[in-house]
């Protein structure tokens, strides 16, 4: 059979929460840069503000509404995903303190 020590369970314990905690925190950081600075956002954000445009200029109410309500979809879908990131980087800090804290128990 396997034995184990306490130093050798909070070690692997410690181990665990670092890699978690490190996978998590990479994810949070991709999730506010990468997905908030994707050019498919900013793609939608140019078109649908060269729709409005027209839609002025063309004296078409509806479609200046339905910009209007497509654009604040985007920066509803934006605060979305960074309040997404921001709480994965939140976890994987915390994991990482939780790391910290059980190799400071090993004697």
């Amino acid at each position: 059979m396997f034995s184990m020590t306490v130093n050798d369970f909070l070690l692997t314990m410690a181990c665990a929460l670092l890699v978690c905690g490190v996978v998590i925190l990479g994810v949070g950081i991709y999730t506010l840069i990468g997905k908030m600075m994707g050019k498919e956002l900013t793609t939608i954000a140019n078109q649908t503000a060269k729709l409005a445009e027209k839609g002025i200029t063309d004296e078409i109410s509806g479609l200046v509404g339905n910009a209007r309500t497509l654009i604040e979809v985007l920066n509803n879908m934006v605060k979305t995903t960074a309040g997404i990131g921001i709480f994965l980087v939140l976890i994987g800090f915390s994991l990482l303190g939780g790391a910290y804290a059980l190799v400071l128990q090993i004697r």
